[in-house]
């Protein structure tokens, strides 16, 4: 009685022609995961934005007005056990008493991969290419046409775990090429001799002394090797720079993170009449997040490197400092402000530089997919071959996200 208004053909009685096996359905849904997925599933997360930015700068060179287009795009995948994101980025510069021009060109690629619970891999690849605008801080005033710098370079990683060691191998190798630099009266400076492929390798182990506090160790060794001999040494550069280094990393919970070492380089040339260089190492490196919306970082660094085109002598010793902090007021507006400073002096040349600068700048988002910004920057030089140089930038632009 309890099955007597049950009709035939409704699917409810055992003899209906929907329960025969091969009539329907033909194929059970759960027998086939093609049922289960996403009708669009891509390998990558794509994010892309435009920005077009207004740039005003007052420097003492003159004054320079651009209009900048900067598109960028993302790609981004996180699987199990790797990650995978690419990027991209161009500069096209309009100066307002010029031809449009790209300014800037960088592409890169950073993978990572757990081999197991205690072991990572990492690989890299980048290539940028890029041109100074006139007005920029440390460009000298007699250059019209800054060299057009293109860099490339690979790097591979791994890091296992050992209870509370760590051991870390990296290697890298780099490219860089420099093109010539045009002068306001016409003239031209090759800067091909500075042109030089460039080798690292490095190893860090790491011990875990405290849940808060990792003592390290690390030490680097990396060769140079130019393309020409130098035009006033009459000899190449080649080098080998071997680095050691000692510190302490401390991580309190997620609210602050800080590292300082220090150590000792020895810059060694194959041409025995250039003698080497030996220097300390300074870097420290501190980041403070108290709340979501706060974020503030400052570093220090000690940089040893060939000269390159603007500098003098067989070697350039760096001391570098920043700082920054950015707050986020809400979810309309966020505020930024920086400061760094930087010193270098030149082995082999009395050649010196130095500098300083700050800035500050806002978004205001408009609404999910626009963005308001401005920034403005002071930046002040002061070297041995472009003089005293200051210069104030204003930005201001409309970025448009995906």
């Amino acid at each position: 009685m309890a099955a007597s208004d049950h009709n035939n053909g409704d699917g409810s009685g055992a003899d209906n022609e929907r329960l025969v096996p091969g009539i329907y359905p033909a194929d059970p849904v759960l027998a086939n995961a093609d049922w289960l997925r996403e009708p669009y599933d891509p390998f990558f997360d794509v994010d892309w934005s435009v920005a077009l930015r207004g740039s005003y700068t007052k420097s003492t060179s003159g004054e320079h007005f651009n209009v900048l287009l900067v598109p960028t795009v993302s790609l981004d995948h996180v699987g199990s056990r790797s990650a995978i994101n690419l990027t991209g980025s161009a500069e096209i510069v309009r100066p307002l008493d010029g031809q449009i021009d790209v300014s800037a060109l960088r592409l890169g690629v950073t993978t990572g991969y757990a081999l197991d619970s205690v072991t990572n891999l990492t690989a890299g690849a980048n290539l940028s290419v890029t041109r100074a605008l006139p007005g920029t801080p440390g460009l000298a005033s007699d250059i019209a046409i800054a060299p057009q710098t293109s860099s490339g370079g690979i790097d591979l990683g791994v890091t296992r775990q050992f209870g509370r060691f760590s051991v870390g191998l990296t290697g890298a190798l780099d490219r860089n090429v420099y093109g010539p630099t045009t002068l306001t009266d016409a003239s031209v400076v090759d800067n091909s001799e500075q042109n030089l492929w460039s080798a690292d390798a490095g190893l860090r182990v790491g011990f875990q002394a405290t849940p808060i506090f990792e003592v390290f160790g690390q030490a680097g060794l990396g060769r140079d090797m130019f393309d020409l001999p130098s035009s006033v040494l009459l000899v190449k550069t080649d080098a080998t720079t071997a680095t050691l280094e000692a510190g302490v990393t401390g991580r309190w919970n997620e609210i602050l993170e800080a590292t300082a070492s220090t150590g000792v380089a020895l810059r060694r040339f194959d041409e025995a009449s250039l003698g080497e260089v030996t220097t300390q190492l300074y870097n420290a490196n501190v980041v403070f997040t108290p709340d979501p919306t706060w974020r503030m970082t400052a570093g220090f660094a000690t940089t040893i490197e060939p000269p390159g085109p603007n500098g003098g002598g067989v070697t350039r010793i760096g001391y570098g400092a920043n700082a920054e902090v950015a707050y986020t007021v809400n979810s309309w507006l966020a505020l930024r402000a920086l400061a760094e400073w930087n010193s270098a002096r030149f082995i082999g040349s009395t050649d010196t530089e130095s500098g300083y600068g700050w800035g500050a700048g806002a978004d205001y988002n408009v609404n999910a997919h626009t963005a308001v910004t401005a920034d403005y920057g002071y930046d002040h030089s002061d070297s041995t071959s472009n003089g005293v140089q200051d210069a104030h930038r204003v930005t201001v632009g409309i970025t448009l996200s995906r």
